[in-house]
């Protein structure tokens, strides 16, 4: 009989259903339509059950924050304009991202389904979260994506020292082979060393942080999540992370429309709206093969990856996205864990708008 795994005295969990229920009751009581809210709530507890709680339903005291401090509209509804029969535009409206994103990467495949590619800039948006949640959108409907935002200065550019490019990630996806028990390629990561909600999350966490994320106020290196938070975030491969950072700033801010060069707003800032920018690309895999033949090449490429020599004091290679899907499927089963600190700040949200507070499991 399978049992639940052990956790930390100071952690507590909730089932993925009741997160879920949860931050749509949060979203709803704050004027969020029933579509949009279900939009955001699923792809924020997707990120918690992923094990990316830097980008899960604690996000939303942040969000509704920004709603209450009128700089982000509860009731904007996206907007689509097709510019070419592969190509679209989507305002936002300053309206929560995740709505806005969701009918970007929708548009896309319903333009790839037809004509091979979609191609579809999102303008006047908000965070959208986890960027893994749209790539697998995409990936659901057997199709492989690109998908790019960017995001409120907290980088450098290489050889500089103020905040001016976001730490935006870059995401990508393709199906993987065919079963049960494939594993889809999913990408989605920072150009940075870590994302800087990892260090919102540490810091609610009372943790320190790895000194070689990000520098302090005075140009120093940190394990002070609280001092990062005042400094810059570090660009991984030096001139490397800091060209992609540009890159999804040509891409999501300029191409757009929407703010860039250190524009956009972060969604922990009560002083305007966000102005963010996304790019999506959906791309049919079967353009020059059947889908069958294109997801065994897949597998096939999965069960190279995977069964590769390892280095020494490795025990297991996994494929990108590998881990995080096996997160997602234990913590199907077992619930999402958060910290008991972590409930009281989401539960004190809940009594402001009047609904019932997060369960738990027992």
């Amino acid at each position: 009989m399978a049992t639940t795994p052990e956790i930390a005295p100071n952690l507590v969990r909730v089932s993925h259903q009741d997160a879920k229920t949860f931050a749509i009751s949060l979203l709803t009581a704050s004027g969020v339509s029933a579509r949009n809210a279900e939009i955001t709530a699923s792809a924020l507890v997707q990120a918690d059950s992923r094990g990316v709680e830097s980008h899960g339903i604690l996000r939303l005291p942040s969000y509704l924050a920004r709603v209450r401090n009128g700089v982000l509209d509860p009731v904007a509804e996206p907007t689509l304009t097709h510019i070419t029969p592969v190509v679209a535009q989507v305002d936002g409206h300053n309206g929560f991202g995740f709505p806005a994103a969701h009918l970007g990467m929708d548009t896309a495949i319903a333009m790839a389904r037809v004509f091979g590619i979609g191609m579809v800039s999102v303008k006047h948006s908000n965070h959208f979260g986890m960027s893994a949640w749209i790539v697998k959108q995409a990936v659901e409907a057997d199709m492989m994506s690109l998908v790019f935002t960017n995001s409120s200065p907290a980088l450098p550019v290489w050889g500089g020292r103020e905040k001016m490019m976001g730490v935006s990630p870059i995401a990508c996806g393709a199906p993987g082979g065919k079963g049960k028990d494939a594993k889809p390629f999913i990408l989605d990561m920072a150009p940075s060393v870590a994302a800087r909600g990892k260090i919102h999350k540490a810091l609610r966490r009372g943790e320190k942080i790895p000194a070689d994320w990000a520098l302090d106020g005075e140009g120093k290196q940190t394990d002070d999540p609280a001092k990062a938070l005042e400094g810059v975030m570090l660009p991984m491969g030096g001139p490397k992370g800091s060209a992609l950072a540009i890159m999804m700033d040509v891409f999501s801010g300029v191409l757009s429309g929407s703010a860039f060069a250190g524009g956009v707003t972060g969604p922990y800032d009560m002083s305007k709206p966000g102005d963010v920018g996304h790019f999506f690309v959906a791309i049919k895999p079967d353009l020059f093969m059947n889908l069958d033949e294109f997801k065994n090449r897949m597998d096939i490429l999965y069960q190279k990856v995977v069964k590769g020599e390892k280095m020494h004091g490795v025990d297991r290679i996994y494929f990108p996205g590998e881990i995080e899907q096996l997160s997602e499927e234990q913590r199907l089963k077992d619930g999402i864990p958060y910290a008991k600190e972590e409930i009281d700040v989401l539960n004190a949200e809940a009594e402001k708008l009047g609904v019932d507070k997060i369960p738990l499991m027992e």
